[in-house]
């Protein structure tokens, strides 16, 4: 490591490689004393990364006196005099001398010059030069020239890694040509593999090439031109230069190693020296720093390392707002947090304020204190332990929020808070047919609900299951109920359902436990008798986590669920006073201690002449309203809606009716829409020729019909108007802006309403229907017109509705002893066993009608009911199978317009069957006047609206010797042959 020395005397002893002894003397007068002064210097990395100066200083003594390091040599001395020994006296010199040689190995610099008396270090890849280099450190020669390498045309002349790369490419000639003229003089300090420290000391300049591989240059020696050194000019500037250095320290301690390098040496600093030390130590690029290296006149080179100083003193303010900016923000965020915890502190000592433990408490007293005289005492008593258990935990413990969340579920439950309940019968009544139309027992229900409350005084919960094909209105009537009985609504839907805790609830141990839906629906409401909904309770699930229809027994079990335990809270709650209400669509999927908790109100379906009602009365309505169509833009005949039920929507249900009509609506609302825009089109498009006119809004509507549309002036009793030119309309518009924007919006609306009125009338008939909705989907169920010989009309139930289907026997082959049954149509396998009765009893009805006839003991028999791609079931097409083989055996054709149902025995005897109005209404809708049902079904017969019955001959029998003299019995006229 070099040292650089300095004394009164200028007198600079050399280190060589004798064993060098030191003296600490006192450093005398200076004329850059003030420099040294400078204080609070820490050592520091160095700015620049990639060239750096390493400098030794010697220490201070106690009474501030600067020291000097003095290295005497036992050897050879050398001294010089005039300003240009002295700027090389605090190098260190060899033999011969640094200004002796006139031919140097080049060196390329691709990042800085080097300046000198500062170190540097290089990497040399190429190993020819990184040889001679070491051969000229062997002949003690160890000097180079280091120079500058210039950009590379094209590119940045930012340092990159490929850059440098590239750097260690360049050979020869190319290199000459690359470097700049003037560099450095460079002492071979050291080389350690391929870096090498080089250490600079005066100023060289190319001349030309001596040899290309290593490239080696023949330089000269430059010398600053000379300079008065008492020049006021050059004084100011150097002091400049000084005050800028002092005033980048205060803000900036990047500089501080460098300064303190030259502490101990102020007494070596001329002018030429400071210039090149304040270029060196700052930030700037190659370039600033080669055109300083480059000068040669001293007050010039002081100028450029002023600039190169202010700027640095600019980038070390603007670096210390951004430090001063973020250390206030981060600083002011903890102050603020700190001022925080000591209000807290403070407030808590002078009882202004409470802790969180103390804050949560009272408000779980506070949302308590109004239901405290209605709540449950045992509910009471395990909030107050809970509170005292709250107090003693820590708030850091996750007990503490297990706590804190049950207390938060337990007091904000409604307990014992009721809402004021609808004992109107006549307001109820009204509410219920507002937002249904049909539905009469499930209203019954809710009113016979309501007469016994108001006998009563109060009203008890109740379990209504609403049963019936998807779109009868089950799950749309419950928010009708609620609205009627003056309860809070909540539904939810349990389809799916596989999990326990759903309904009642987690542990309160478990990660993330919550109560069950019964008590978020009591939180959500806010009383504790609002109506529930549970839908699709018929479509309940089973998994691993339990069997939730066993967990509903409980809840919907009035003996007990006024005591239901949830889980989560482990505390009774009443749920007597709710309202439950189920929907299904199949009741036989509902498991039978579950169903036999709920009172079951079928929804059959609705007829045709309801859903005539329905579809005026609500849909339609409803669709327009949706649609944006006015009521006089489009008219829908009866005849349109009949045909939509028939042919498209046969379902039990309105929903898919609903569908259609919104589809009808829409149709019509894009052509209304379509239309508008062409008459708007059409009349904006004459408008323009009576913009010359000024008329008033009475006058628009006939100026718009006339055919003719003239600029003419427009006049009546009040008001005179003179046509003017287009241009004389525009300088009026000018004039009077407010105005004219005004008209121009009330002539665009009027436009619109003209327009809109010019719209003809859609109307919705048998003819266009299918232009608005498509192809019918569904055609007649009917096939014949009167029914074949071994054909029968039978009545069958599915979750759609009723329906009409034909059973047809045929002859396959005859024989004797060849007597058989063949059946197909995908028959479930009661309807298989019931083909087999039915062919046993019609065997016996025909020996016992006509003993000859063996029709059935030598005859095969292929039995059929289509549609062969429907799956069918039950035991109620018996009678139907009986009729339609008696039919084939005696070769007569059953009465026309007939339709029949019943399970029927091997005696002989009738059974009841179920859905009797689903097939009532897909007998009617088949225009079937003569219907056979079991007697047992008189009383659901008999229930009936007397709609659906009117028009009817429905026979009731026991027996099938009545459905024979019904079927089989009649006058030749009457069976359409």
């Amino acid at each position: 490591m070099l040292k650089l020395l300095s004394s009164s005397s200028s007198r600079v002893h050399c280190l060589t490689s004798a064993t060098p002894s030191l003296r600490v003397k006192p450093d005398s007068n200076s004329v850059f004393h003030v420099f040294g002064r400078l204080t609070g210097l820490t050592r520091r990395s160095p700015t620049n990364s990639f060239f750096s100066a390493f400098f030794c200083s010697g220490s201070r003594d106690g009474s501030g006196s600067q020291p000097v390091v003095e290295v005497e040599m036992k050897g050879a001395e050398s001294e010089s005099d005039g300003s240009d020994s002295k700027a090389s006296s605090a190098i260190v010199p060899t033999y011969p001398r640094p200004e002796d040689y006139l031919t140097v190995l080049a060196l390329p610099l691709p990042h800085r010059p080097l300046f000198p008396g500062f170190y540097m270090p290089i990497y040399v890849k190429d190993p020819k030069l990184l040889a001679a280099l070491q051969e000229s450190r062997k002949r003690q020669a160890p000097y180079a020239g280091a120079f500058l390498l210039k950009d590379e045309p094209g590119t940045e002349s930012s340092p990159s890694s490929e850059t440098e790369k590239s750097v260690y490419d360049i050979k020869g000639k190319e290199l000459f040509n690359r470097l700049h003229e003037v560099g450095t003089l460079a002492q071979i300090s050291s080389i350690q593999g391929d870096q090498v420290i080089l250490i600079g000391h005066r100023r060289l300049q190319i001349t030309e090439m001596a040899s290309e591989d290593p490239l080696t240059v023949k330089v000269d020696h430059l010398k600053e031109k000379p300079y008065d050194k008492d020049d006021d000019v050059i004084k100011a500037t150097s002091f400049e230069v000084i005050s800028s250095l002092r005033d980048v320290l205060k803000t900036s301690s990047l500089w501080r190693d460098h300064v303190q390098m030259y502490s101990q040496h102020i007494g070596d600093f001329n002018f030429a020296r400071l210039a090149d030390f304040g270029a060196a130590i700052s930030g700037a690029n190659k370039l600033q720093c080669q055109r300083v290296l480059e000068e040669l006149d001293v007050h010039k080179r002081l100028q450029l390392t002023l600039e190169l100083v202010k700027k640095e003193m600019e980038i070390s303010k603007i670096q210390e707002s951004i430090a001063k900016a973020i250390e206030e923000k981060i600083s002011g965020e903890q102050r603020r947090y700190l001022l925080n915890e000591q209000l807290k502190a403070i407030k808590k000592e002078l009882g202004l304020e409470t802790d969180d433990k103390t804050a949560l408490s009272a408000k779980f007293r506070e949302r308590l204190e109004p239901k405290r005289e209605k709540c449950p005492p045992h509910v009471l008593q395990v909030i107050e332990e809970e509170l005292t258990k709250l107090q003693l935990l820590e708030a850091s413990s996750s007990e503490f929020n297990v706590t804190r969340n049950y207390l938060d579920w337990l007091t904000v439950l409604p307990w014992g808070n009721y809402s004021d309940e609808n004992f109107d019968v006549i307001r109820a009544q009204k509410i219920l047919d507002e937002d249904h139309y049909g539905l009469t027992d499930v209203k019954e229900r809710i009113l016979e609900f309501i007469a016994v409350g108001k006998l009563r005084g109060t009203s008890q919960g109740k379990i209504i299951c609403l049963s019936g094909p998807p779109g009868v209105g089950k799950t749309s009537i419950g928010r009708s109920i609620a609205r009627a009985l003056n309860r809070k609504f909540f539904r939810f839907s349990v389809g799916g359902l596989s999990d326990v805790a759903e309904i009642k609830g987690h542990r309160r141990t478990y990660i993330g436990a919550m109560p069950g839906k019964m008590v978020q629906c009591l939180k959500n409401v806010g009383t504790a008798n609002p109506l529930v909904l549970i839908d699709e309770i018929d479509k309940l699930g089973r998994g691993h986590a339990g069997d939730p229809a066993s967990a509903l027994l409980e809840l919907l079990d009035p003996e007990q669920n006024a005591n239901f335990l949830d889980h989560y809270l482990d505390v009774p709650i009443d749920l007597s006073k709710v309202l439950f209400v189920c929907t299904a669509n199949v009741v036989e999927n509902i498991p039978n201690p579950l169903l036999d908790r709920m009172e079951v109100i079928a929804i059959a379906g609705y007829i045709t002449d309801e859903k005539m009602h329905i579809a005026r009365d609500y849909l339609e309505k409803t669709a327009r309203e949706a649609c944006g169509v006015k009521p006089e833009q489009v008219e829908v005949t009866d005849a349109a809606l009949l045909g939509l039920i028939e042919n498209y929507c046969r379902e039990a249900g309105v929903r898919n009716l609903q569908k259609h009509i919104e589809k009808i609506y829409r149709k019509i609302a894009l052509r209304i829409v379509r239309e508008v825009s062409s008459n708007e089109s059409v009349i904006s498009g004459v408008q323009p020729e009576a913009k010359a006119d000024v008329v008033d809004e009475s006058d628009h509507h006939a100026a718009a019909v006339e055919a003719d549309v003239e600029a003419e002036s427009v006049g009546n009793s009040s008001q005179e108007h003179t046509s003017k030119t287009s241009v004389q309309v525009d300088t009026v518009q000018r004039k009077d802006q407010p105005k004219d924007s005004k008209d121009a919006i009330d002539t665009e609306k009027h436009l619109e309403t003209e327009a809109t009125k010019a719209v003809e009338k859609v109307l919705v008939d048998t003819s266009n229907l299918a232009d608005f909705v498509g192809k019918p989907v569904f055609h007649a169920e009917r096939i014949y017109d009167w029914t074949p010989v071994g054909v029968v009309m039978g009545l069958a139930w599915t979750a759609m509705g009723g329906s009409t289907l034909y059973i047809e026997t045929t002859q396959v082959e005859q024989g004797e002893g060849k007597g058989a049954l063949l059946l197909t149509g995908q028959l479930g396998d009661v309807m298989k066993e019931s083909a087999q009765i039915a062919h046993t009893l019609a065997r016996a009805i025909l020996l016992e009608k006509e003993r000859d006839n063996s029709f059935f003991a030598n005859t095969k028999l292929h039995l059929h009911v289509p549609a062969g791609a429907t799956p069918k079931d039950g035991p109620s097409a018996g009678c139907t199978m009986i009729t339609s083989m008696l039919s084939l055996a005696m070769k007569k054709p059953v009465r026309k317009d007939l339709a029949m149902t019943g399970e029927v025995t091997l005696t002989g005897k009738i059974l009841p069957i179920g859905g009797v109005k689903e097939k009532t209404i897909a007998a009617r809708r088949s225009e079937v006047k003569t219907i056979i049902f079991p007697s047992a079904n008189r009383r659901d017969y008999d229930e009936l609206a007397p709609n659906v019955r009117e028009g009817l001959d429905v026979h009731f029998v026991d027996d099938y010797s009545q459905i024979f003299n019904v079927a089989f019995k009649y006058d030749d006229n009457n069976t359409g042959d």
